[in-house]
């Protein structure tokens, strides 16, 4: 699943910008034939959600229509050209030319088909069907009902009805990519690091694994260079290892050779690093170190979920100032240059799948899991090289109480580390001791509100809950733990004194006591703070004019009072807290 890259032997065109868009709510389109053409469409912004661009469509989920044309560009006659779709949400069908290519389940993963056969020089007529629409038997799932509410009450009359508590976008989310490359060429690169003494070790594998290629590492002092067949190994004197404080990149160049000749080449960073978890502690290139960042969501006006690249630096700005030095992909995969934005940025990145609100009755409970397996699969081909992803988390807040769920989440487990053995596994926890998968799982990640959705208003007594529970897990599976959750709505604005729930002063005082908390616990290895940024929800009578306020930042990245107090807290971490 290598991300598209422009050289002597590869070329991309990036479709982004204006295209055409139709909605389909009587779903006639495929029996009209909308696949060669729309006949009353309007313009829309590609990559972004729909949502966020017509007030007429925000709480319209599908299924819609997407249309644009291209030319070839010069020199890619008598060329393979392929499409990558890096993420629309949530089912899509493509058709080039009034061909059906294919279709794809689950967004925010990408997916790649062949256009070779379908494709002329000038006017392609490119068309993508999407359905966004919310059901129980995709992932994540939504619009449940009957006997399935008992495991979704706080949700039940939300509008849109997610099992999630974040808005539904839908739409083409990340560019929609045009390529071409050799006849003979890499599928696939994977790169693995580690320590040995004061050496690092490399090994690139390629796929196909028969290929022979030349590998050059190059580094600040020294560049090095070998080639083989299938897999190359590196041995690097007192490397330049990669973390937040230094997060170094060697770039890697790996070419496909036929005899002496290249026939293809494909770049790419490296980070030498190793993570793992040893009794109570996570270490990074064999040193402890604690997780301080946030779940945050891929949310912003107008765009929505869209990619948008001033806002992703913006945010890895603000986590700088704050000193964060971690975040979980929180509910879903993020776009691919986020990723590398947190490899050249230094930040510790927990990667999750799309799998958040899971139950586990039994009707089917196959094709969840079918999905969830896809979707690792999926993520683990993506992600495997950024040296940023230390940890896979396999899902959020899972309604696991029924005993099918262990046995789920143990499959799930099996398959991750048969594709990464290199990092640890979890998945993030609402159930507390009754989540039994936390027996086989690498370490424990929990989401936490006592003093906010329970004991509320009580923020001491909360407190008290929390210590209690937190000791009561480490007892019971004897592993360390991540505080992936916690927080409090803080309207932007509203104040008081003394303390109470919405206002800044509340959001403060609240993250306070839980980090006071954290902090007396040797097993606790980190503390993600629920949000990052304010963002937007379904409608519902908890979520003041459709959104959570419980982020840091507002949602246009204006710093709340607590904002000011965490930058105290983790950038001096001296100070009594």
């Amino acid at each position: 699943m290598l991300y598209p890259i422009r050289n002597e032997y590869r070329q991309y065109l990036d479709l982004s910008g204006f295209w055409n868009f139709q909605i389909d709510p009587e779903n006639r389109g495929r029996s009209e034939m909308w696949h060669s053409g729309l006949d009353h469409p309007r313009p829309i912004a590609v990559p972004a959600s729909w949502n966020g661009q017509f007030d007429d469509y925000r709480d319209f989920l599908g299924p819609a229509w997407y249309q644009t044309n291209f030319d070839l560009p010069w020199g890619w006659e008598n060329k393979q050209v392929f499409i990558r779709c890096n993420s629309i949400n949530y089912l899509a069908d493509i058709w080039l030319n009034g061909q059906k290519l294919g279709n794809h389940e689950g967004g925010h993963l990408p997916f790649i088909f062949d256009l070779s056969e379908h494709i002329k020089s000038r006017n392609n007529n490119l068309i993508i069907r999407v359905d966004g629409q919310l059901a129980s038997d995709r992932v994540p799932p939504g619009n449940i009902t009957g006997s399935e509410l008992d495991f979704f009450p706080s949700h039940s009359e939300n509008f849109p009805q997610t099992q999630f508590d974040f808005f539904p976008y839908c739409g083409i989310h990340r560019p929609v990519i045009l390529y071409i490359k050799p006849k003979e060429a890499f599928e696939d690169i994977t790169v693995i690091t580690g320590l040995e003494g004061d050496k690092g070790l490399v090994r690139v594998a390629v796929d196909p694994d028969h290929s022979q290629f030349r590998a050059t590492l190059e580094g600040p002092e020294q560049t090095y260079t070998t080639r083989g067949e299938g897999e190359v190994r590196f041995t690097i004197p007192q490397p330049h290892l990669w973390g937040p404080e230094s997060p170094y990149l060697y770039n890697l160049l790996v070419e496909m050779l036929s005899g002496e000749k290249v026939i293809d080449a494909y770049s790419l960073p490296v980070g030498i690093r190793t993570i793992s978890v040893q009794g109570n502690q996570l270490l990074l290139n064999d040193k402890p170190i604690y997780l301080k960042g946030f779940g945050r969501h891929e949310d912003f006006p107008v765009s929505g979920r869209g990619f948008n690249p001033p806002v992703a630096i913006k945010d890895f700005s603000l986590m700088k100032w704050i000193g964060a030095n971690s975040f979980r992909t929180s509910h879903y995969p993020y776009a691919e240059q986020v990723m590398s934005l947190a490899d050249q940025r230094g930040f510790l990145v927990i990667d999750e799948t799309p799998a958040v609100g899971l139950f586990f009755n039994t009707d089917g409970l196959d094709r969840r899991l079918a999905l969830c397996k896809q979707y690792l699969r999926e993520l683990i081909l993506r992600d495997k090289n950024h040296p940023s992803v230390i940890a896979w988390s396999l899902a959020n807040e899972p309604h696991s109480t029924r005993p099918e769920a262990k046995s789920f989440f143990q499959e799930l487990y099996n398959l991750g580390v048969s594709l990464d053995a290199t990092r640890p596994f979890t998945l993030v926890s609402c159930m507390g001791v009754a989540e039994e998968s936390f027996k086989f799982l690498d370490f424990m990640f929990l989401n936490r509100y006592f003093g906010w959705y329970q004991e509320s208003g009580q923020i001491e007594r909360g407190s008290q809950f929390l210590s209690a529970e937190l000791d009561l897990l480490y007892e019971k599976f004897q592993k360390p733990l991540i505080l992936t959750e916690f927080g409090a709505d803080a309207v932007p604005g509203q104040h008081a004194l003394p303390p109470e729930m919405f206002s800044e002063e509340f959001q403060t005082v609240f993250i306070e006591a839980y980090i006071q908390v954290l902090r007396s616990k040797p097993y606790v290895i980190g503390e993600h703070i629920w949000n990052f940024a304010d963002f937007k929800t379904s409608q519902g009578i908890t979520r003041m004019g459709g959104y959570n306020f419980k982020g840091i930042f507002t949602r246009n990245r204006r710093p709340k009072l607590a904002a000011h107090r965490l930058r105290d807290i983790w950038t001096k971490e001296s100070e009594e807290i």
